[in-house]
């Protein structure tokens, strides 16, 4: 057994606050991808105070620091001989870890999908994350306000993870609401940018060379923006920029003006429906829902910007600013619950 992997993340959540060995608590897990970026921090801190809201259940959550989607495949099978409550899954390979999953259902490890879609082959039932295509068109709606209502020109779309069904989701709400909304305006791509830091970064450079001319520049994933960002600030430019996620680099690029707006996934709210269901499932107090939870976005720009970063000072204003929301799942979760198949 990997019993070393494991211990990432590990804590003791009990409802009395007595002390109790964690074995004879039930177990939940996560495995996040890419723990050094800040939407899996905000995802791990929100599970913990999801679980927490159960009380007796311990908790385990692990993954790759950097993009290895082999590696949170192996994490995830470590987890199986842990977690028998349940494990919450958000991948960045759903088909890569399809057979895995697959392997822990029928070892009677439930499991449940986060974030991106898992894959039909996989078996899951549950889903908790956005409308992709909602917020593709939340950010658009923002772009087009700084345009003219008789815009002609081109928008440059770029996509850190294309044939990722929450990226391409997203990059198919901004152009669909462009099309709509502003016809004379021509959305290109959208283009590979790589989910590489370094790369992104190398590929918008390539981008912004090619299309000078630009009205806008806009990615789906939360490096996209910080890069654009940069480098509309190193050249002066005045083109727009849009982005993705609370990374502390696009929020201050929000306040500088380099970017119009960010749409926030709201990662943390994910992880607390997660670890509250997981949590509930594993103390036996009821079974896990079918269907999609759908959680909402929240559409950042100078106007919200001051809230938004006192919420991310700290992981009790963080605690605080979602506890309304929380409270309203966990009054009525069924509410929440919308179709499998209309996930998106």
């Amino acid at each position: 057994m990997r019993a070393a992997a494991l211990v990432l993340g590990l804590v003791l959540l009990s409802g009395c606050g007595g002390a109790a060995g964690t074995e004879a608590l039930p177990h939940v897990g996560f495995v996040v991808k890419r723990t050094g970026g800040s939407f899996a921090q905000e995802m791990t801190s929100g599970f913990h105070e999801g679980v927490g809201r159960i009380g007796g259940v311990s908790a385990t959550v692990t993954g790759p620091p950097g993009q290895d989607g082999h590696k949170e495949v192996e994490l995830f099978r470590d987890l199986t001989l842990a977690a028998k409550g349940g494990i919450a899954v958000a991948t960045s390979e759903p088909a890569l870890m399809a057979p895995s999953i697959g392997d822990a259902l029928s070892q009677h490890v439930a499991v449940v999908g986060v974030d991106m879609r898992l894959t039909a082959s996989s078996g899951v039932k549950l889903h908790i994350g956005n409308d992709n295509y909602e917020l593709g068109e939340k950010l658009a709606d923002e772009l087009m306000r700084r345009l003219p209502s008789d815009a002609t020109g081109t928008v440059v779309l770029g996509n850190t993870a294309p044939g990722l069904a929450g990226f391409d989701d997203r990059a198919d709400g901004i152009r669909g609401r462009f099309a709509e909304k502003l016809p004379g305006v021509l959305v290109l791509g959208p283009f590979d940018t790589q989910r590489d830091d370094e790369a992104n970064r190398d590929a918008w450079r390539r981008l912004v060379a090619a299309n000078p001319d630009a009205l806008a520049f806009v990615g789906t994933g939360d490096c996209d923006g910080v890069n654009l960002a940069a480098i509309r600030t190193e050249k002066a430019a005045r083109w727009l920029v849009g982005g993705f996620g609370v990374d502390p680099r696009t929020l201050q690029a929000v306040r500088d003006g380099a970017m119009v707006a960010t749409i926030s996934p709201e990662h943390y709210l994910k992880g607390a429906v997660a670890g509250w269901l997981l949590a509930r499932h594993a103390t036996g107090v009821a079974a896990l829902p079918e269907g999609w939870i759908e959680t909402p976005g929240l559409t950042v720009t100078t106007g919200n910007l001051d809230s938004i970063l006192h919420r991310q000072e700290s992981e009790k204003a963080r605690r605080e600013f979602f506890q309304p929301q929380i409270d309203s799942f966990v009054e009525d979760p069924t509410s929440w619950v919308r179709p499998l198949e209309q996930a998106r």
